[in-house]
């Protein structure tokens, strides 16, 4: 695995000079963020040796280096999930392969439902814990002491000084966002009523598939991580609705500019 990242690596400082100091990952229906971003390359991830490639519809998969709020990034345009066939060994490669060309945080987003009976679709929720459902962890197998160690601490998964400084930007900015627990599950379904109930039951807040791998294996090398969900659907009793993935993408892309302007300005002041 280690050669296989390094081949990616290397191949990515062939294809780019820039250094990146930031690292994000853009979630379903939150690419446009791209927009905000002074593009000096893009690659396919078709293009990089031992990559994933993303199989959703609304991920565009390439990896993008350029300038945001003054800072060099790499954002993944399009993420990989458990779902699309992955292990969670491949479902987190880019974020060591990310962490090996320089990244000193890790920013990511993603669309998730709603088991809070206080939040409204629409709802921006800054993550500041999580739990793991995933049939697994992506640090089971050989642990790569380079990386990190083999038991490593989540008491502080999510950065306070980041989620501190999301808080004021938001509020400057006149945009509500509340703070809350992501559980992750593997999907592809959505979740029925009972286990909506049960997500809720186990002290989440919003339930998606995807971030907590990528989280796991950040935290694992020490990588300070903010993450930001947009609640596109509720799973509260009384409140749940059918819902199609183009749903999901509208109520996104509708939220996706305050999501944006608030990344946007967290990069430029960490």
């Amino acid at each position: 695995m280690i050669q296989e990242m390094k081949e990616a690596v290397d191949f990515l400082k062939s294809q780019t000079s820039v250094e990146p100091q930031i690292g994000i990952i853009l979630g379903t229906g939150l690419g446009g963020l791209v927009s905000e971003i002074e593009v000096i390359d893009q690659v396919p991830y078709d293009k990089i040796p031992n990559f994933p490639v993303s199989t959703v519809e609304s991920h565009s998969g390439k990896l993008i280096f350029g300038k945001l709020g003054g800072k060099s990034v790499v954002a993944m345009q399009g993420r990989f999930h458990y779902y699309e066939g992955y292990n969670l060994q491949q479902v987190t490669f880019p974020v060591r392969v990310m962490k090996l060309l320089g990244i000193e945080r890790l920013i990511v987003s993603n669309a998730s439902g709603g088991v809070n009976p206080d939040f409204e679709v629409g709802e921006i929720m800054v993550l500041n814990d999580h739990i793991n459902l995933f049939p697994g962890n992506p640090l089971i197998g050989k642990n790569f002491d380079e990386f990190g160690p083999r038991f490593p601490d989540m008491s502080d998964v999510y950065d306070e000084q980041m989620i501190d400084l999301a808080d004021k930007i938001a509020s400057e900015n006149n945009i509500k966002i509340s703070k809350g627990v992501y559980l992750g599950l593997t999907g592809p379904t959505l979740e029925t009523p009972a286990e909506y109930k049960m997500v809720r039951v186990l002290g989440a807040d919003a339930v998606g598939m995807s971030t907590v791998p990528e989280i796991i294996v950040a935290r694992h090398m020490e990588i300070p991580c903010f993450a930001i969900s947009i609640i596109t659907d509720l799973g509260v009793p009384g409140k749940i609705k059918k819902v199609s993935v183009q749903d999901v993408i509208e109520v996104a892309s509708r939220q996706e500019p305050k999501m944006t302007k608030i990344i946007k300005e967290l990069v430029a002041r960490i």
